[in-house]
């Protein structure tokens, strides 16, 4: 069975959006190229990408005529969007999943094929950790403080209890931290 693992940038103070002024932009000064391959290498093991339709909408709008190192994976990588407003999807290889949350990461799960990743939007993201439907929580934390903004867990009924399996400090600042859900 494959796991749901989120790839998500964080601040250290532990937002993942601070609003338009206060932003986790690491294009702005340039990405790690160490960060770069290492997310590069956990896009070609991935088997689908997950995503709200707000992610959905700003991902679809921005890859397809990017020519960054992320693009050819993620305009390549089977995509789902979890959505019950749209109704078609201009991205290819992207389906429409509007049923369940729980019952369709289940479904997905069963499917074979590498992990299903997840990287976004900050709701969607909620929404999964809220049900405990994420298995692996890789946060690339930057070295930033966002003071306020959009939190990646919120209204947690139950706390979530980590394993730390992974560390990959880098010079600039920014740590990769690979944590696992504890069963």
């Amino acid at each position: 069975m494959r796991k749901v693992a989120l790839q998500m940038g964080v601040s250290v103070d532990g937002y993942v959006s601070g609003g338009p002024t206060r932003t986790l932009d690491p294009g702005r000064r340039g990405e790690h190229p160490g960060v770069v391959a290492w997310k590069l290498d956990r896009l070609a093991e991935a088997g689908v990408h997950i995503m709200g339709r707000v992610a959905y909408e700003q991902m679809a709008a921005h890859w397809p005529n990017s020519t960054e190192a992320y693009a050819a994976p993620m305009n390549d990588l089977p995509k789902v969007v979890f959505s019950r407003t749209l109704t078609t999807t201009d991205w290819p290889t992207t389906r429409i999943a509007d049923g369940d949350l729980t019952d369709e990461i289940s479904r997905l799960k069963e499917e074979p094929g590498g992990d299903i990743v997840v990287h976004g939007g900050a709701l969607f993201v909620q929404a999964l950790s809220q049900r405990g439907l994420i298995d692996e929580y890789r946060l690339v934390t930057y070295p930033a403080a966002l003071g306020s903004g959009q939190p990646m867990f919120k209204d947690l009924d139950t706390a979530v209890d980590l394993e730390l399996v992974e560390v990959n400090p880098f010079d600039d600042g920014t740590i990769i931290t690979v944590y696992r859900t504890r069963q």
